[in-house]
């Protein structure tokens, strides 16, 4: 067994054990079975999205969701409105555009969600950023708070925007990112992208436990691990605080990840700073060369991509056999992958694909309903659906 260089017994309960991630498996990859029945109902709530790219939950059923041209969806049963929002400086471009979305945990007093965009000064891109808004009363319209936080790399072709939020179990916003197909970011711990950060949902500064606190950079300090190429997904598992992320590969290796604190994941495309200028994809997604510590995955999709994306776990009594599974979407691949997973977060123990989602093209999003039902967006770019996902 391989150990991590950094290992954080702190308070942070969202880590995968509080432990060295020399209790993660050396080999993993099960491998992927069709599902022995169909186990799943789906229901199309409604095929007016553009890009759906993330969903939340508001009091009382509605859902807000982020389109990636930059604009917002708001559904209530089958009936969809778009909330008025100046969206006008969002860079929408490959990749890029408005991207994730979470709705802040005092929203019936403050009615603030957060987004994640990328940003334009007249064409130019500038950066991506959180930015917290704030849904008026009458539901018609949103308006700008403020920046969270903001100098997320962005690259001019949208590649490799991220950009993934979620409130861990501890109140934390986590962030993930893309490296920006950039060589060098993922393993720059000067540089915000390529990382899981970890922030105040309402300041946007680095929480006191974090791993690299103390640092003199802020950036640093707002890092809970690095070396990732694109994190597309972060699930929270309900009950145990544990955290897993969605990676995509480059032509091999899309990766399940458990969450470790200071982990570094090992996606190094500058080799050390050897290939100037250059964006060297034929490294390992997890160079444990280079990196003899890194944070090895979960699960693999080994010698292909499906580019793997949203990641829930299904909650709620209603899932029977099948509640702690986890939920995660793929775009290229245009199915949903099934996950169990060993009580430590260490191990995946089978790996389905339900047929019920190979007719819907590529899948973004998935998120778990305060309703017990799985939320599922397709990006396809016209008539992208929302579905509404529950056992049969």
């Amino acid at each position: 067994m391989r150990r991590i260089a950094i290992c954080l017994a702190t308070a942070v309960t969202m880590v995968t054990a509080t432990a060295c991630a020399s209790q993660l498996p050396e080999n993993p990859v099960p491998r992927t079975q069709p599902a022995a029945q169909a186990k799943f109902a789906v229901t199309e709530v409604t095929n007016k999205l553009v890009h759906g790219w993330d969903v939340g939950f508001l009091p009382g059923g509605k859902l807000l969701v982020t389109q990636r041209p930059g604009k917002l969806a708001l559904v209530s049963g089958t009936t969809v409105t778009t909330p008025a929002a100046d969206f006008s400086d969002v860079f929408v471009r490959g990749e890029s555009g408005l991207m994730g979305l979470v709705i802040k945990p005092d929203f019936e007093k403050s009615r603030e969600f957060i987004t994640c965009q990328a940003r334009k000064e007249g064409t130019q891109a500038v950066d991506i950023r959180l930015v917290t808004w704030k849904l008026s009363a009458d539901e018609r319209t949103a308006t700008k708070v403020g920046d969270l936080l903001t100098g997320l790399p962005v690259n001019p072709s949208g590649r490799h925007g991220g950009c993934r939020p979620t409130i861990a179990a501890d109140g934390a916003l986590l962030v993930g990112t893309g490296d920006t197909a950039r060589a060098t970011y993922a393993q720059d711990r000067h540089n915000l992208g390529g990382k899981v950060l970890r922030i105040d949902v309402n300041t946007g500064k680095p929480l006191p436990d974090n791993p690299f606190i103390s640092s003199a950079d802020p950036k640093e300090q707002r890092i809970f691990s690095y070396g990732h190429r694109n994190v597309q997904g972060v699930a929270v598992r309900p009950g145990s605080g544990q955290v897993f992320t969605a990676e995509h590969g480059p032509d091999i290796d899309d990766e399940l990840n458990p969450s470790v604190a200071g982990g570094n994941y090992g996606w190094d495309p500058s080799r050390g700073g050897t290939t100037p200028g250059g964006y060297d994809e034929s490294v390992p997604m997890t160079d444990t060369t280079r990196f003899p510590d890194a944070v090895r995955a979960l699960w693999t999709t080994g010698k292909m991509t499906e580019a793997i994306a949203g990641a829930a776990f299904l909650t709620g009594k209603n899932w029977g056999e099948l509640e702690g599974r986890l939920a995660v979407v793929a775009l290229k691949g245009q199915k949903l992958l099934l996950f169990s997973l060993d009580g430590a977060g260490q191990r995946v123990t089978e790996v389905t694909v339900p047929p019920e989602f190979t007719s819907y093209g590529r899948l973004r999003a998935a998120r778990s309903g305060p309703d017990g039902a799985l939320y599922v967006t397709t990006s396809n770019g016209t008539n992208d659906k929302l579905l509404r996902v529950t056992p049969a």
